[in-house]
């Protein structure tokens, strides 16, 4: 695992978008693996002002998202097909019809899996983006996931409510539930890039690097993944 420790969360950022530049630009219809919360929200910053000036382009680049929460859709403020649209996709020239997320409103969720699970077995992931939750899931793959894990619906344990709720009014009005790619899914990327910031991401973050491999720490089989980047700040990385 390549690691990079930066300054801030800035920093982390740039160092992000640099990969992700290089990817695009390299191959002009890139399969992009993308994540949503707060730490990716600097990267793509950097792809809107990026694509604004006259830089990389994502016309022909297709988009896969990581999760989605149970029971919203774009009508919701909260979802996350809303979330990529606010604060990437309505403000770079990539094509909608090019992004796929899972749909939050399904009406039969084991259909809804196996669509995205046929989807990403027909577009190899040329750059996933992942951030780390504290206990050390990545997307909504909680510790205990088998690592062998498809696209699935998962039952979001209270510490991933209480890390989410931040962004709601109220942690009552955090979805339980939420569709997420499995962990073999997202091994299946070519190249990933993994970020983190704050010291509240510390000890997930060793685990990360340091810790043994195991389902108790689901970010702990990106150690076997052949080309994957840890960028994170100081903090973050203050028990390495």
């Amino acid at each position: 695992m390549n690691i990079i420790v930066v300054k801030d969360y800035d920093a982390m950022s740039k160092e992000a978008f640099k990969i992700m530049k290089a990817v695009v630009t390299d191959k002009k219809d890139a399969v992009l693996g993308l994540a949503t919360g707060s730490t990716p929200i600097g990267l793509y910053k950097e792809m809107i002002a990026d694509c604004k000036a006259g830089g990389a382009s994502y016309k022909d680049v297709r988009a896969f998202n990581l999760d989605e929460y149970v029971g919203l859709d774009y009508s919701s403020d909260q979802s996350y097909v809303y979330f990529m649209r606010a604060n990437l996709f309505d403000h770079i020239d990539i094509k909608l019809e090019n992004t796929n997320i899972e749909n939050g409103k399904a009406a039969d969720a084991e259909a809804e899996c196996a669509r995205y699970n046929a989807l990403l077995a027909a577009n190899t992931i040329d750059l996933q983006i992942l951030g780390i939750g504290s206990n050390g899931h990545i997307a909504f793959n909680e510790p205990g996931t088998p690592f062998a894990s498809v696209t699935h619906v998962v039952d979001l344990t209270e510490n991933t409510i209480k890390d989410n709720s931040r962004l709601f009014k109220s942690i009552d009005e955090v979805p339980r539930k939420a569709f997420t790619m499995g962990l073999s899914n997202i091994m299946a990327a070519k190249k990933i890039v993994i970020m983190a910031n704050g010291a509240n991401k510390a000890k997930a973050v060793y685990g990360l690097v340091r810790g043994e491999v195991t389902e108790d720490v689901p970010a702990s089989i990106l150690q076997n993944h052949a080309d994957c980047t840890l960028i994170c700040d100081e903090a973050a990385a203050s028990l390495l």
